[in-house]
């Protein structure tokens, strides 16, 4: 579902992630965080503007812990880029817009 972007749990991280046909960056989140309700709406024009390419989700990190510890996310909004499966760039923070895009331009 192009533009989307969907929602992750402990139960779903690995088989989304493994049955995906284009990279997924995986927001790394949590309901507390300031800086991470100032990203979601940029994510969300990114997941509109370019999800054929690219497919977005979050993993809410106080739901899914264990998940958040494998990955070593040690801050929040912490974004992930599996490409095949594996971690192939780590964004950490918020961004604007504009350098979250160059950030992802070579998998857009």
């Amino acid at each position: 579902m192009a533009g989307a972007i969907i929602t992750l749990s402990d139960s779903t991280f690995d088989e989304e992630l493994g049955s995906a046909s284009t990279p997924v960056l995986v927001d790394f989140w949590a309901e507390w965080c300031g800086p991470c309700k100032m990203i979601a709406p940029i994510l969300e024009e990114i997941a509109d503007e370019n999800g054929e390419s690219i497919t977005i989700a979050k993993l809410n990190v106080d739901e899914a812990s264990d998940i958040a510890r494998r990955f070593e996310v040690m801050s929040i909004p912490t974004m992930i880029l599996f490409k095949d499966g594996e971690e192939a760039k780590r964004i950490i923070g918020a961004k604007p817009k504009q350098a979250l895009l160059d950030d992802l331009a070579d998998y857009l």
